[in-house]
């Protein structure tokens, strides 16, 4: 059996203690948490939500990418979030790779270098807050409380980047 196979599974195993209950679409927090897909990020657990509260949108890095400008827009203009929670995390994969390395690689073995950039940083509160910037000055985002925060993966802590 595949890993998708185990999670297959596990889904009707979910469907049968899950009973039916209809939420709305928009979340009751009216909140979006802009964060990285890494796997060791329960933002449920660690923040406390529930089903229906926020929109996590996740990239590897968390970065203000276009698509995460649309989510947001879509997020903002149709389903009422007002706040967003940018969330970093410590040792993250885009800290441990050089960008212009990884672009020759893509080069030689495709032929062509990703046409965007990959994210590579080496700071995570100036990450954080370069990403609270590019939302910033985005026309599509409404970033009247927008705040930036690093999320520590060996101990849970939620520490808030000074944004100055």
């Amino acid at each position: 059996m595949s890993a998708i196979d185990d999670l297959v599974e596990h889904n009707r195993a979910y469907l049968a203690g899950h009973g039916h209950r209809e939420l709305p679409t928009a979340p009751s927090l009216h909140l979006a948490v802009l964060t990285c897909m890494d796997s060791r990020l329960d933002l449920f657990g660690a923040l406390g939500l529930d089903l229906g509260e926020a929109h996590l949108i996740r990239n590897a890095g968390g970065i203000a990418t276009d698509d995460s400008v649309r989510s947001l827009l879509l997020s903002q203009r149709l389903l009422g979030t007002t706040g967003i929670m940018v969330i970093h995390h410590s040792r993250c994969g885009l800290e441990a790779f050089d960008e212009d390395e990884l672009q020759g690689e893509l080069e030689e073995s495709v032929g062509a270098r990703a046409p965007f950039r990959l994210g590579a940083y080496r700071d995570v509160d100036a990450d954080v807050r370069a990403t609270v910037a590019t939302l910033r000055e985005s026309l599509f985002v409404d970033t009247t409380e927008v705040r930036g925060f690093v999320f520590n993966v060996d101990d849970g802590d939620l520490r808030e980047v000074s944004l100055a």
